[in-house]
C-alpha cells in the first residue's frame, strides 16, 4: 500500500507554498526574456507573455483540481501512473528529469552571465568560460546545500527570498515607467508586429516565455509536505500564476519603452548583439536612464533571483527522482527519506549530480531555455489528459477543487500545450523529442532484462500508452515538416506546410490525440493503492 506519509514533514502553509511557484516563476526568466522576446518578436512580445500566460493559466487550472484531489509530492510522475500505468508514466517522468535538473543549471548560468559585467572573463562571445562554469557549479552546490537541511530550513530560506524577487521587478516597473517610456518604440521599424504573428508566437517558446511561467507547478511537486494541501495548494498554483502574468508583461511593456531609440537604429533583431544590453538587459537599462542605484540592486538581484529558483528546482527534481523510485522506474534507493532532514537525500545527491552535467553541453541561458521549455510543457500537457480520466475512473473521489468546464478547459490546454511545444522549433524539438523516445526505448530493454529491479510495464499500461509514443512521432514529423517560421532561423524545418496552416493541423491532430489518451486510460492498481492511503489520511486528519 501507499504511504502518503512516508516520513516526509508537512511543514509548509499556503504561504510557503505560493512563494515556492512564485519564486520558481520569477527567476532569471524576469532577468533575460524580455530582451530576447524584444529582438525576437518586436512590441509585439507583449502580447507573446499574454499569450503564454493565458495557456499556462489553463494548464494550471487543471493543476489546481488534480493537486486537489491527489496532493503527492512528485505528482508530476504519479498521476499519469494512476491514469495510464507505467509506460506512460515513464515516459513523462522522465521528460520532467530532463526539464527539472536542467533548471538549476540555467539560473546558475543566469547569475553568471551578470556577474561578468563585473568579472568580464566569466562570459565570452555569448558563452561561458571555463572559470565560469565552474562558478557556475559552484553555485549548484550552494543549491544542494539549502535543500539537504530539510523543507524547514528551504522554506525559512526561501519565502523571504521570494518576497525580495517580487519586489524587485516591481521596484523596475514603477521607476523605469516614472523616468519615462519612448512612446516611439512601440511603432518603430516595422511597426507594432515587426516580426508578424509568427515572431510573436514563437517568442512564446523561443524567448523564455513560458520558461518563466512554468515554475507554478512547484506547489503541487511539495504537496505531500504541506500542512493542509488539498485546501492550499490550488489556491497557490492559481494565485502566484496570475502574479506571473500581471508582472511580466508590465516588464516588458517597461522594457520596450525604457530602450534608447539610438539602440533600435537598426531594427529590433539587431539589438541581439548589442553585448552591452545582452548580457545584463535590465541593469544596463538603469545605467542608460543614469539609475546607478538601481542598476545596483538589480545586479543583487541577478545572484538571488536565480539562485531562489534554482534551489526550488532542485528540490522539485529530487521528489521527481523520488516518485520514480517509487513508481519502480528508477533505484527504489531514490525514494529513501532521510530521518533527520524529511528530504529523499539520495534523490538529492543525483538531482545536483544532474544539473552539474547539463551545465558543459549547454554553456549559455539562451541555449539551454528553448529545450527547457518544451521539456517541461511536455510533462505538464498530460495532466489534463489524466484529470479527464480521473472523472471517469474515479467519479467519487473527494475534490475540493472541483473545475467546472474541464470538458473544454482540458482539451483546450492540451493544444496550447502542443503548439508550444511546435512553437519551439526543428532543432530544439529534435533534441527534446530524440531524447524522450531514446529513454523510452531504453526503458524497456532495461526492464525487461531486471525487471525485479526496474518495473516492467504490464500488457494494459503499453496498450494504454500507444498514443503518447504515436503524439511523440507525430510531434517530430511537424516540426520537421511544418513551415519553419518559428525559433531561431537555425531552427527552421522543410517548410512544406505553410503558415498558418500548420498552427490548424496542430490544433485538430493534438485534439484527436488528446481524446486517444483520454480513451485509453484506465484505473491502474496503484490508483486504488493511493486512495486507500488518502482515505486512511484523512482519517488521522492530515489532510
Amino acid at each position: 500500500m501507499i504511504n502518503l506519509e512516508r516520513g516526509l514533514k508537512r511543514e509548509l502553509s499556503f504561504l510557503d507554498l505560493t512563494m515556492s511557484s512564485l519564486g520558481a516563476i520569477i527567476g532569471s526568466g524576469w532577468l533575460f526574456a524580455a530582451f530576447t522576446a524584444a529582438y525576437l518578436a518586436g512590441p509585439s512580445s507583449i502580447f507573446s507573455w499574454v499569450i503564454g500566460g493565458v495557456i499556462v493559466l489553463f494548464i494550471g487550472l487543471v493543476y489546481a483540481e488534480l493537486g486537489s484531489m491527489i496532493p503527492e509530492s512528485g505528482g508530476i510522475a504519479r498521476y499519469t501512473q494512476y491514469s495510464h500505468g507505467h509506460l506512460t508514466s515513464f515516459i513523462v517522468g522522465w521528460a520532467a528529469v530532463i526539464a527539472y535538473a536542467s533548471v538549476p543549471a540555467v539560473e546558475a548560468e543566469a547569475t553568471v552571465q551578470y556577474m561578468s559585467h563585473f568579472f568580464p572573463g566569466l562570459y565570452v562571445k555569448s558563452t561561458l568560460t571555463t572559470s565560469g562554469l565552474i562558478f557556475a557549479a559552484l553555485l549548484i552546490v550552494a543549491f544542494f546545500t539549502v535543500n539537504y537541511f530539510g523543507i524547514k530550513v528551504f522554506a525559512r530560506i526561501n519565502t523571504p527570498l521570494t518576497i525580495w524577487k517580487f519586489l524587485m521587478p516591481t521596484l523596475t516597473v514603477i521607476v523605469l515607467a516614472i523616468v519615462g517610456l519612448h512612446g516611439t518604440n512601440f511603432s518603430h521599424i516595422g511597426g507594432f508586429m515587426p516580426m508578424k504573428s509568427s515572431g510573436m508566437l514563437g517568442a512564446v517558446a523561443s524567448a523564455g516565455i513560458v520558461f518563466s511561467y512554468l515554475g507554478f507547478r512547484q506547489a503541487v511537486d511539495l504537496a505531500g509536505e504541506a500542512k493542509n494541501p488539498q485546501r492550499d495548494v490550488p489556491r497557490a498554483l492559481i494565485v502566484s500564476i496570475v502574479i506571473g502574468i500581471i508582472l511580466y508583461t508590465l516588464l516588458q511593456v517597461v522594457f520596450i519603452g525604457a530602450l534608447p531609440t539610438s539602440v533600435l537604429g537598426k531594427g529590433w533583431a539587431a539589438i541581439a548583439s548589442n553585448a552591452q544590453i545582452a548580457g545584463a538587459p535590465f541593469a544596463q537599462l538603469a545605467i542608460f536612464a543614469g539609475l546607478s542605484w538601481l542598476s545596483t540592486l538589480l545586479f543583487i538581484d541577478a545572484f538571488l533571483s536565480p539562485a531562489g529558483t534554482g534551489s526550488i528546482y532542485l528540490a522539485s527534481t529530487t521528489r521527481v527522482l523520488d516518485a520514480l523510485g517509487r513508481n519502480g522506474y528508477m533505484p527504489k534507493g531514490l525514494a529513501k527519506i532521510n530521518p533527520k532532514t524529511g528530504i529523499p537525500s539520495i534523490a538529492l545527491v543525483v538531482a545536483a549530480i544532474i544539473s552539474l552535467i547539463f551545465l558543459a553541453p549547454f554553456p549559455a541561458w539562451q541555449s539551454l531555455v528553448a529545450i527547457v521549455s518544451g521539456a517541461t510543457v511536455f510533462t505538464y500537457m498530460v495532466g489534463p489528459i489524466s484529470a479527464a480520466v480521473f472523472r471517469r475512473t474515479m467519479p467519487n473521489v473527494p475534490r475540493p477543487i472541483r473545475l467546472g468546464g474541464l470538458s473544454w478547459i482540458a482539451p483546450v490546454a492540451f493544444i496550447g500545450a502542443s503548439l508550444i511545444i511546435y512553437w519551439d522549433g526543428w532543432v530544439a524539438d529534435e533534441k527534446l523529442l530524440g531524447i524522450i523516445l531514446i529513454g523510452v526505448v531504453l526503458y524497456l530493454i532495461i526492464s525487461a532484462i531486471v525487471p525485479q529491479t526496474i518495473a516492467k510495464p504490464s500488457a494494459q499500461s503499453f496498450k494504454s500508452s500507444v498514443w503518447m509514443v504515436f503524439y511523440l512521432l507525430f510531434m517530430l514529423a511537424m516540426s520537421y515538416y511544418g513551415s519553419g517560421v518559428f525559433g531561431a532561423p537555425a531552427n527552421h524545418g522543410k517548410g512544406f506546410i505553410p503558415y498558418p496552416w500548420d498552427l490548424v493541423v496542430i490544433a485538430v491532430v493534438s485534439l484527436l490525440f488528446y481524446y486517444w489518451g483520454v480513451s485509453s486510460g484506465y484505473r491502474s492498481k496503484a490508483a486504488d493503492e493511493v486512495l486507500e492511503a488518502l482515505e486512511e489520511t484523512r482519517e488521522t486528519g492530515a489532510l
